[in-house]
């Protein structure tokens, strides 16, 4: 069993040229034995997004706190604190932060997939 709190987990750079202040942090993975699933919390700055991207696996999202939006094709749909998203495999998305305080999700997506 593993048990930490989120911040104790390194921060890296969102893996994104377009991406801008962004950090993702491995919370479990499979450094911790896990098979199935790789668990990351993200960190997206005030005026910061991720890139606009799409891959292969599928990955479900957890909102913990702060005010963001996630795209889906053209429309910008708003997130905050409890709201979900399930992003199928190859379907383009992005994310940002549109609050004044940092924008925390936490994304869980299979094993197999770039951790990071």
């Amino acid at each position: 069993m593993k048990i930490i709190h989120y911040l104790e987990a390194e921060a890296r750079k969102y893996p994104s040229d377009q991406a801008k202040e962004a950090t993702g942090r491995v919370v479990i993975g499979q450094s911790d034995g896990a098979e199935k699933f790789c668990m990351r919390v993200f960190e997206i700055g005030k005026g910061g997004m991720t890139g606009l991207h799409a891959h292969d696996w599928e990955h479900e999202v957890f909102v913990h706190s702060g005010k963001g939006a996630v795209r889906r094709g053209e429309t910008w749909i708003p997130l905050s604190a409890g709201s979900v998203v399930f992003i199928q495999g190859n379907e383009e998305h992005q994310l940002k932060n549109t609050g004044d305080s940092p924008f925390v999700f936490v994304c869980v997506i299979p094993s197999g997939a770039p951790e990071l």
